[in-house]
């Protein structure tokens, strides 16, 4: 009787993504975490920036991609949207950042800052569908849905003036506003990987800002 031959388990796509990289530790963390964007979060567009291509200073792998949904907004930022009636679900995601990392990698500031001037400030004209905001919704008074008109009214009393926007003004200064950085400016995630000693490869994300935000009061 001819001895048994074992059949090797076809790999995983996980496997056969990072094998390619795997005698470079920090290439195939970056592959894995590009791997969990794209099949556990849905992520579309992703691209992995290896050091160096964004800015001189650019000393560590990024990754970059459109989420499915905006991931954060700031405070001054949710308060326009609110004041002025704007739809969260017709805003256009921005093409966001990810910063990988490994559970206890030691990390500085001056580290943080490199990654952070790599960056270009977040920008919705880097999403795909951004010409569907031409038919946002503008929630503002009674028959604002229909013709997209919004009342900014200004001064007190008898003096008070009532100026009519449209939906196109109001998400023009919307834009500008969300270019610079009035409200935070850049931002990214951290995707810490927990590879150590008994780790399952589990990917936690964190919202990293460029400076501080101011807490709003209610």
């Amino acid at each position: 009787m001819p001895p048994a031959t074992a059949t090797p388990p076809v790999p995983s796509a996980l496997s056969t993504l990072t094998h390619p990289t795997s005698h470079n530790p920090i290439s195939s963390l970056t592959a894995q975490i590009q791997h969990n964007l794209q099949y556990q979060h849905r992520w579309t567009s992703l691209r992995i920036h290896s050091p160096h291509t964004l800015s001189p200073s650019q000393n560590i792998t990024l990754i970059s991609g459109l989420p499915p949904q905006t991931l954060y907004t700031h405070p001054d930022e949710q308060a326009y949207m609110l004041e002025h009636g704007i739809n969260p679900d017709d805003v256009p995601t921005e093409r966001e950042w990810v910063i990988p990392t490994a559970q206890g990698q030691a990390w500085s500031l001056r580290r943080l800052a490199e990654c952070f001037d790599a960056m270009s400030l977040p920008d919705s004209k880097q999403a795909e569908g951004v010409e569907n905001v031409v038919g946002m919704t503008v929630e503002k008074g009674g028959d604002s849905r229909s013709n997209g008109v919004s009342e900014v009214k200004s001064g007190e009393g008898k003096g008070m003036k009532t100026e009519k926007k449209s939906k196109e003004e109001i998400f023009a200064e919307y834009q500008r506003r969300k270019r610079g950085k009035e409200w935070g400016g850049k931002r990214a995630l951290l995707a810490m990987m927990d590879r150590g000693k008994g780790g399952d490869g589990t990917v936690v994300y964190y919202v990293v800002l460029e400076g501080s935000v101011k807490p709003r009061q209610n």
